[in-house]
């Protein structure tokens, strides 16, 4: 079953999504560094005429890491190719995808992590030198053939930056890390979109929505999707904040942003009385997989303080004994003496 506060898009988001998507820097909300930096280097790279220098973007997702290239695209007047590494199973498939881009254009890679070590050979001279070298033959009759390609600039994006090799990761020019949305700057975006679905909501309805949101934009959005249909249904005109607080509750999704998943995984921590869980044990007792444990559910709790990650495993911290009303273990740690 689906999750409301998933963070990964959902089947039926593609379209909405674009919809929505801001297309220029004053219709994006947050991520202000980012924009300022990118500004910058956007109009050097158009004074001397030149492509973009490569850019990674990484962080949990959700938080518009495939919005801001889009926004690249459109301020550099470039087209944008995207595609996904795990779409890109042969050398083969790249270097169709390289040979077809003209002078300028942005080649947008999402899920870059998961390119494999063949395919990432490939993309090294690309990058580096706008080559592309092919191999025909095998053993001592293999030929390398060199083609030249034009000049592109290649976004990359990725939720795992720890696992992308370092040769690929040295080879862009910038580096982007997403940070997690405070209240304020969700609840003006709840707000744009409101106007969007025609479907306005009062300010307390856009800051009831974003304080549940977990600090991402795909999740409020989705949210306020919900929420419409409630008022719809009501015939209410402006979305009050009484609708929305029902229809999150209805929704199970608490003051926190948290849904069933996070109170029993937080839940489970506390019962172990202080005592670290490995990944392994929370997974099997959640009974999710653990890269889902890792890239989905962790991600907000950690950010925000409620779960610690130690060199044994996974603890509650203080405030999520408060959370519950409880009080938190005394420590216990042994002293150098015993």
């Amino acid at each position: 079953m689906e999750r409301i506060v998933e963070v990964e898009k959902l089947n039926f988001e593609n379209e909405y999504e674009l919809t929505l998507r801001p297309t220029d820097w004053n219709e994006y909300i947050g991520q202000e560094k980012i924009k300022k930096n990118l500004q910058v280097f956007i109009a050097a790279a158009k004074k001397r005429g030149e492509c973009l220098d490569h850019v990674l973007f990484f962080g949990p997702p959700g938080l518009g890491k495939t919005t801001l290239a889009n926004i690249i695209s459109v301020q550099m007047n470039a087209n944008i190719k995207t595609t996904a590494a795990p779409m890109i199973e042969k050398s083969g498939d790249l270097a169709a995808i390289l040979t077809n881009l003209d002078e300028g254009d942005i080649l947008f890679i999402d899920e870059i992590h998961r390119l494999s070590p063949a395919i990432e050979e490939i993309l090294y001279p690309a990058m580096e030198d706008f080559r592309l070298d092919i191999i025909i033959g095998s053993g001592p009759a293999a030929q390398t053939i060199k083609l030249d390609l034009p000049k592109f600039t290649l976004i990359g994006a990725t939720t795992r930056a720890g696992m992308i090799s370092s040769p690929l990761r040295d080879r862009f020019g910038m580096h982007f890390r997403l940070q997690f949305y405070n209240h304020v700057e969700l609840a003006e975006i709840i707000k744009k979109a409101s106007f969007k679905l025609s479907c306005s909501a009062n300010e307390q309805a856009c800051m009831e929505t974003a304080r549940r949101s977990r600090g991402t934009p795909r999740i409020a959005l989705r949210l306020l999707k919900r929420i419409r249909d409630y008022a719809q249904v009501s015939d209410e005109d402006t979305i009050s904040q009484e609708r929305a607080k029902y229809a999150l509750d209805e929704l199970g999704v608490d003051e926190q942003g948290f849904d069933d998943m996070d109170i029993r995984f937080l839940e489970l921590l506390i019962q172990a009385k202080g005592r670290p869980l490995g990944l392994g044990t929370i997974a099997a007792t959640l009974s999710e997989d653990e890269g889902t444990i890792e890239d989905v559910i962790e991600p907000y709790l950690i950010a925000n303080g409620y779960i610690e990650k130690t060199a044994r495993g996974r603890v509650a911290t203080p405030k999520t004994y408060d959370l519950f009303r409880l009080t938190p273990p005394k420590n216990d740690k042994p002293t150098l003496f015993g």
